[in-house]
């Protein structure tokens, strides 16, 4: 068992696999003239910084997202609970939040109430799950803070680097290229934030792109960490970075949108939007994606590190796709009317008129009466001692 743990290892990591002909791990190991280059114990430093993120975010979202959110007059509306009913919040758990016409038929002889008070104890009860716009401005200042931060400090990070400027240089005395206190700082500064982000996406709102922001943190923590492995790290500052300068403007936006700031949030997201398009479908696929997909080739043969790398990347690149499809319709919503930007990937709070969609019988309210139960004051009593009538 042994050997064969010992051969599987050696395959593992075999310098043919993740290095370019006439290289390997023993290139990187510390030299003797002070300089320092990345050594695989060091990503073992992201444990207790993921940590202290967990943290930091809780005091942070509770002693200033908390008193910024009322500053900025974000306020929740209030919701109405529905009334307990066994048989409706069974259905609910087990079986569907939605449920179809036929099933509310079904619930309705049940229950003894009317379709119409079934779709309303279920849209209440929906709404009953849905997380408080507080949460999610809470959610956003952490995000905010901590992209705009790391995309500055990363900008002085690099911005005296030649490789800034010309990316091809990135591959300059590969894989020998020294790694400095600041950009290890970055590197394993990031991979803390991104191990943290999955740590909590359990408790974390969930948006309709749930599964792609698993993929991307997923994607990104395992570039952070490969990238630091086999010395990548010019082209992995540069990647973060170009994610990071776009980031903390969409958070920025939404901390708006959730105070109802329609205009300063409409000007933040058009400068987003921007920004986006800019850094992710232009600068990341034609320069950075360019000269670590492309210019290798012409300095190095092909190798299994350099597909799986670059892999990755494209499927960074597929998601910022994907996200500028969302983009660019709510741009397309706001602008004609200059109407609030409204987050694609959240669920909306469902109201009373959301009722009226929901018939398929398409009953309306008529001289006080409605088709499927009485009204009182315009709202459907619900009793469920109260027999349907007609």
């Amino acid at each position: 068992m042994r050997r064969m743990l010992s051969w599987l290892s050696e395959c593992l990591w075999a310098d043919w696999i993740w290095f370019p002909e006439g290289f390997g791990w023993a290139d990187l190991n510390d030299s003797k003239d002070d300089v320092v280059l990345p050594q695989a114990r060091d990503l073992w430093a992201f444990i207790p910084i993921a940590l202290c993120f967990l943290v930091i975010r809780q005091i942070f979202e509770r002693w200033v997202a908390i008193p910024l959110a009322s500053l900025l007059g974000v306020s929740d509306k209030r919701r109405v609970c529905p009334p307990p009913n066994s048989t409706l919040e069974a259905f609910f758990c087990n079986i569907s939040k939605h449920p179809t016409q036929t099933s509310l038929e079904k619930l309705s002889k049940q229950t003894d109430c009317s379709v119409r008070q079934v779709q309303r104890w279920f849209r209440q009860r929906r709404n009953q799950d849905r997380p408080s716009k507080i949460k999610k401005f809470q959610e956003a200042s952490w995000r905010f803070t901590f992209y705009f931060i790391a995309f500055f400090a990363g900008l002085a990070t690099v911005i005296d680097k030649p490789w800034f400027y010309n990316m091809k240089r990135m591959w300059d005395n590969f894989p020998k290229m020294p790694v400095l206190q600041s950009q290890y700082w970055y590197y394993m500064t990031e991979l803390g934030f991104y191990v943290s982000l999955l740590v909590s996406v359990a408790s974390d709102v969930k948006r309709k792109d749930f599964k792609e922001q698993i993929v991307h943190h997923v994607a990104t923590t395992v570039l952070i960490g490969f990238s630091w492995l086999v010395n990548y790290i010019r082209g992995g500052t540069l990647i973060m970075l170009v994610h990071d300068a776009a980031d903390y403007l969409m958070e920025s936006a939404k901390m708006f949108n959730y105070a109802g700031w329609k205009r300063t949030c409409n000007c933040i997201f058009t400068v987003f939007a921007v920004v986006f398009i800019i850094s992710r479908l232009i600068i990341f696929p034609f320069c950075i994606l360019h000269a670590t997909l492309v210019y290798p080739m012409t300095l190095y043969k092909p190798f299994f590190g350099f597909y799986f790398f670059n892999g990755l990347l494209l499927v960074l690149l597929a998601l910022h796709v994907f996200w500028a499809v969302l983009i660019v319709r709510m741009v397309i919503k706001f602008l004609p009317g200059n109407d609030i930007v409204e987050d694609e990937r959240s669920d909306k709070e469902e109201t009373e008129s959301d009722d009226d969609e929901d018939d398929e019988d398409g009953s309306s309210e008529r001289n006080g009466t409605m088709k499927n139960g009485r009204v009182r004051n315009g709202h459907t009593p619900l009793n469920n001692n109260r027999r349907k009538t007609d």
